[in-house]
C-alpha cells in the first residue's frame, strides 16, 4: 500500500469516537491503558460509498495473486495470497463469501469497526496447490471462484475475542445498537470465537464482530437455518415484542433437542438468543435513525459489492429499509 493511502487510513481510524478505558484487559495482553473502542461517529453516512466499502477503491486488491498458506481456521475453506502490490489477503470461499461482504458494509455504515472486505467473482492464483477445503470453488488453470478476500492489515494485532455478555460496553447505547444490527442481519453464530479484539498499533482495542458468513439467511438452530439465503431472510421475523421501554428482536439460534446431550454446546447456542432480547427501545430508534440516513442506493450497493445480481441485490436492500423503518417507529 502507498504512503498517502496509508496516511488517510490512519486519520480516519484515529477520528475521535466512543471509547472506554479497558481496565479488564489492562491486566493481560497489549499496553497497559490503551483504549477499547467499538464504534466510531460516522459523520458522512449520506456519502459513504457501500460499492467499495471501508477500504475505498484505495485498498482494492488487483492481481497477479500468488499463494502464500492454507488457513484451516473455522468452518469455511480459506487461504492467502498475495496481490501485485504485496498486500496479503485471506481469501474465504463457500456460502459466507457473499453475506459477509454485504454485512461488513452495513456495519461499517453506522459506524462500528469491521474487517475491510472485497468479494470477486473469479481470480487467478499462482501456485495454487490442491486444497484441503474448497476445491471444488477452484477452476482449471488456478481460477477461483466467488471469493471474499479479507485485508490482512499489518498495523492489527489480534489480543483476544470477547464475549457478547461481558465486555466494556455492556449497557450502553453502541453496544446495543451492534446487538439490533445483529438480528436486522440474522446472524446466528454469535459465539465468542466470531468476535475479535485487534490492537491498533499500540494505541487501542477495536472490538470488532470478526466472522459475519452467518447473514442474511434465516437464523435457527441446526437443519433450520441458513445463509446468504433471500427467501429465508424476506420470509423470516425480526421484531419479536415490544414493550414500553424494551424489545426484543428475532434470534433463534437454539439446537434441536437431540442436541441436549451435548450439554456446553446445547447451553451455549440457547444462550445467543439473549443477545437479541431486552434491548433498549431508545437504543433499537437510535441506530435505526442512523441506517435511515442511508439512501436505497447506498443499502443495494453493499449486495452488489457482495457478488449478488441486482434483482437479489434489491430485494434484499427493500427488507433491510423495511426493518429499519420498524426500528425508527419504535
Amino acid at each position: 500500500m502507498n504512503k498517502p493511502i496509508s496516511t488517510l487510513l490512519t486519520i480516519v481510524f484515529l477520528l475521535p469516537g466512543t471509547v472506554f478505558p479497558d481496565k479488564r484487559l489492562d491486566q493481560g495482553k497489549g499496553l497497559p491503558g490503551s483504549r477499547a473502542v467499538l464504534w466510531r461517529q460516522p459523520s458522512d453516512i449520506r456519502t459513504r460509498n457501500l460499492l467499495l466499502g471501508p477500504g475505498g477503491r484505495g485498498l482494492q486488491p488487483s492481481g497477479p495473486f500468488r499463494f502464500i498458506k492454507e488457513d484451516n481456521d473455522g468452518s469455511s475453506p480459506k487461504f492467502v495470497v498475495e496481490d501485485r502490490s504485496g498486500v496479503r489477503w485471506k481469501v474465504k470461499l463457500g456460502d459466507e463469501a457473499k453475506p459477509e461482504s454485504a454485512a461488513t458494509r452495513l456495519l461499517w455504515a453506522v459506524g462500528y469497526f469491521t474487517d475491510v472486505d472485497y468479494y470477486l467473482p473469479e481470480f487467478r492464483v499462482a501456485g495454487l496447490p490442491k486444497l484441503s477445503r474448497g476445491q471444488k470453488y477452484v477452476k482449471s488453470g488456478n481460477v477461483v471462484s466467488g471469493a471474499r478476500l479479507e485485508w490482512v492489515n499489518k498495523d492489527l494485532k489480534k489480543i483476544d475475542d470477547w464475549s457478547w455478555f461481558d465486555n466494556p460496553f455492556v449497557g450502553t447505547r453502541e453496544f446495543n445498537g451492534l446487538r439490533v444490527m445483529m438480528a436486522l442481519m440474522n446472524n446466528w453464530d454469535l459465539k465468542q470465537a466470531n468476535n475479535a479484539i485487534y490492537e491498533f498499533r499500540e494505541r487501542e482495542r477495536r472490538y470488532v464482530v470478526s466472522d459475519l458468513g452467518a447473514t442474511f439467511g434465516k437464523t435457527g438452530g441446526g437443519w433450520t437455518r441458513s445463509k446468504g439465503a433471500l427467501t429465508d431472510y424476506l420470509e423470516s421475523g425480526f421484531v419479536h415484542d415490544i414493550e414500553p421501554s424494551k424489545v426484543d428482536l428475532v434470534m433463534k439460534s437454539r439446537p434441536p433437542v437431540v442436541y441436549a446431550v451435548a450439554v456446553p454446546y446445547y447451553v451455549t447456542r440457547t444462550k445467543m438468543t439473549r443477545v437479541a432480547r431486552d434491548i433498549p427501545r431508545s437504543d433499537a430508534r437510535w441506530i435505526g435513525q442512523l441506517l435511515a440516513q442511508l439512501s436505497d442506493r447506498q443499502i443495494r450497493d453493499a449486495f452488489r459489492a457482495a457478488g449478488y445480481t441486482a434483482n437479489v441485490a434489491q430485494a434484499y436492500a427493500s427488507e433491510v429499509r423495511q426493518r429499519i423503518r420498524m426500528l425508527v417507529r419504535l
